[in-house]
Protein backbone atom coordinates (compact mmCIF):
# COMPACT_ATOMS: atom_id res chain seq x y z
CA UNK A 1 0.00 0.00 0.00
CA UNK A 2 1.14 3.69 -0.73
CA UNK A 3 2.30 5.73 1.79
CA UNK A 4 0.62 9.29 1.79
CA UNK A 5 2.28 10.84 4.62
CA UNK A 6 5.80 10.90 4.41
CA UNK A 7 9.14 11.51 5.93
CA UNK A 8 7.85 10.33 9.42
CA UNK A 9 7.76 6.96 10.61
CA UNK A 10 5.03 4.72 10.60
CA UNK A 11 3.30 2.81 14.12
CA UNK A 12 5.30 5.03 16.22
CA UNK A 13 4.82 7.49 18.63
CA UNK A 14 7.31 10.20 18.20
CA UNK A 15 7.82 13.88 19.54
CA UNK A 16 6.71 16.38 16.64
CA UNK A 17 9.28 19.23 17.21
CA UNK A 18 11.98 17.08 17.28
CA UNK A 19 11.29 16.18 13.71
CA UNK A 20 13.00 19.13 12.37
CA UNK A 21 15.45 21.50 13.50
CA UNK A 22 16.46 24.90 14.41
CA UNK A 23 19.68 25.70 11.87
CA UNK A 24 21.20 29.25 12.49
CA UNK A 25 20.07 32.30 10.55
CA UNK A 26 17.79 29.76 8.85
CA UNK A 27 14.30 27.98 8.23
CA UNK A 28 14.22 24.80 8.08
CA UNK A 29 11.21 22.42 6.57
CA UNK A 30 10.26 19.17 6.31
CA UNK A 31 7.50 18.06 4.27
CA UNK A 32 4.80 15.24 5.64
CA UNK A 33 2.09 15.63 2.80
CA UNK A 34 1.63 17.74 0.00
CA UNK A 35 -1.36 17.07 -2.87
CA UNK A 36 -4.23 18.71 -4.51
CA UNK A 37 -6.19 19.01 -1.23
CA UNK A 38 -3.53 19.31 1.49
CA UNK A 39 -0.39 20.44 2.76
CA UNK A 40 1.32 19.59 5.90
CA UNK A 41 4.60 20.83 6.75
CA UNK A 42 7.13 21.42 9.83
CA UNK A 43 8.67 24.39 10.61
CA UNK A 44 11.38 25.71 12.60
CA UNK A 45 12.98 29.27 12.36
CA UNK A 46 15.48 30.59 14.21
CA UNK A 47 14.85 33.77 15.68
CA UNK A 48 13.82 36.83 13.80
CA UNK A 49 13.99 34.94 10.65
CA UNK A 50 10.30 34.99 8.61
CA UNK A 51 8.44 33.92 6.00
CA UNK A 52 7.53 37.74 4.42
CA UNK A 53 4.05 38.38 3.00
CA UNK A 54 1.88 36.16 0.64
CA UNK A 55 -1.26 34.71 -0.29
CA UNK A 56 -2.57 30.89 -0.37
CA UNK A 57 -5.28 29.66 -2.51
CA UNK A 58 -5.79 27.07 1.01
CA UNK A 59 -6.62 28.11 4.40
CA UNK A 60 -3.84 27.77 6.68
CA UNK A 61 -3.35 26.76 10.45
CA UNK A 62 -0.41 27.15 12.28
CA UNK A 63 -0.01 25.03 15.47
CA UNK A 64 2.81 26.65 17.77
CA UNK A 65 5.24 23.51 18.69
CA UNK A 66 7.15 26.01 20.19
CA UNK A 67 8.59 29.10 20.97
CA UNK A 68 6.63 32.40 19.58
CA UNK A 69 5.98 34.42 16.18
CA UNK A 70 4.26 37.25 15.31
CA UNK A 71 1.62 36.13 12.74
CA UNK A 72 0.23 39.24 10.42
CA UNK A 73 -2.96 38.60 8.51
CA UNK A 74 -4.40 41.37 6.84
CA UNK A 75 -2.14 44.01 8.10
CA UNK A 76 -3.31 43.00 11.98
CA UNK A 77 -0.22 40.90 14.02
CA UNK A 78 -0.79 38.17 16.28
CA UNK A 79 1.49 37.00 19.27
CA UNK A 80 1.08 32.98 18.79
CA UNK A 81 3.13 30.81 21.62
CA UNK A 82 3.29 27.03 22.06
CA UNK A 83 0.47 25.68 22.09
CA UNK A 84 -1.37 28.03 20.12
CA UNK A 85 -3.21 27.61 16.47
CA UNK A 86 -4.27 30.44 14.42
CA UNK A 87 -6.22 30.53 11.40
CA UNK A 88 -4.89 32.09 8.07
CA UNK A 89 -7.72 32.18 5.57
CA UNK A 90 -6.94 31.80 1.59
CA UNK A 91 -6.59 34.70 -0.02
CA UNK A 92 -5.59 37.13 2.30
CA UNK A 93 -2.05 38.31 2.84
CA UNK A 94 -0.02 36.97 5.82
CA UNK A 95 3.45 36.41 7.08
CA UNK A 96 5.70 34.79 9.79
CA UNK A 97 8.36 35.75 11.87
CA UNK A 98 9.79 34.13 14.66
CA UNK A 99 10.11 36.70 17.74
CA UNK A 100 12.53 33.83 19.32
CA UNK A 101 13.74 30.46 17.93
CA UNK A 102 10.11 29.03 17.04
CA UNK A 103 8.44 25.67 15.40
CA UNK A 104 5.58 25.39 13.74
CA UNK A 105 2.72 22.47 12.19
CA UNK A 106 1.63 24.14 9.17
CA UNK A 107 -1.52 22.49 7.74
CA UNK A 108 -2.74 24.24 4.16
CA UNK A 109 -6.34 22.62 3.08
CA UNK A 110 -7.53 23.48 -0.48
CA UNK A 111 -10.72 23.55 -1.35
CA UNK A 112 -11.53 21.40 -4.22
CA UNK A 113 -14.06 21.19 -7.01
CA UNK A 114 -17.36 19.18 -6.12
CA UNK A 115 -18.02 16.03 -8.16
CA UNK A 116 -20.71 16.45 -10.31
CA UNK A 117 -24.00 14.62 -9.04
Amino acid sequence: MERILKNLDYAAALPLAAQVECQPGQIASKTLIQNASVGITLFAFDANEEISAHTSTGDAMVLVLEGAAEVTISGQSHTVKAGEVIIMPAGQPHAVRAQERFKMLLTVVFSTPKAAA
